[in-house]
């Protein structure tokens, strides 16, 4: 796999969990000779409004049902802010802008779904993870890719499927975990049933 599209498709995954903290990275690996980055997203306009989209979605991600909210919100601006990522990266990588933004914004669009899937499979079980652990983790895993990319992209680019193949597993199971949750719930709230003797017509008494 060529290292240029390999990348792509590893910041596409991470832009579908945190497009901001993945501009950001960019912005900063750009600014510290780390990696070949466009000199737009080594700007400062740039870096200053995905530092501050950053710190927001830092704290939304970490509410119960807030983050849920902001998932949604943002259904079509990951997938379309990583498919003008790709679109800017593809010159650095020398492949075709149109297969860099549709390959990045696909990856975007299925990892977004894992993501808003699994918060609100979390946020919908009777005993939810801490929204805070997870969104740490989702950080963790962005701020990992994006270092993957840089030093490792065909790794990258890997290890963005299996996250993907992973993520979908997880999210099958936490639906079943929920829905099993609440028929146990269901089956709780019910009255007992009301059990009367029966009286069969041999022992009913006598006149």
């Amino acid at each position: 796999m060529d290292a240029g599209f390999a990348a792509i498709v590893g910041t596409g995954w991470a832009s579908g969990v945190n497009l901001y903290g993945t501009v950001l990275l960019l912005g900063i690996f750009g600014r510290m000779d780390l990696a070949p980055v466009p000199e737009v997203l080594m700007s400062w306009p740039v870096i200053i409004v995905a530092t501050t989209l950053y710190l927001i979605e830092m704290v939304a991600d970490k509410i119960p049902w807030l983050d849920s909210g902001w998932d949604v919100i943002h259904t079509a601006i990951r997938p379309i802010g990583a498919a003008v990522l790709g679109a800017v990266l593809a010159g650095e990588a020398d492949i075709s802008a149109l297969l860099s933004a549709g390959t990045s914004g696909g990856m975007a669009f299925a990892s977004h779904a894992t993501k808003a899937s699994t918060r609100v499979a979390i946020n919908a079980s009777p005993e939810p993870v801490s929204n805070i652990v997870v969104s740490l983790f989702e950080d963790g895993l962005v701020a990992v890719m994006m270092w993957l990319v840089v030093e490792q992209p065909v790794l990258a680019a890997i290890l963005a499927v299996v996250f993907l193949i992973a993520g979908a597993t997880l999210v099958f199971f936490l639906w079943r975990l929920v829905r099993a949750g609440y028929q146990r719930l269901r089956r709780r709230g019910r009255p007992p049933p009301d059990v009367r003797p029966t009286v069969r017509p041999a022992d009913a008494p006598r006149l």
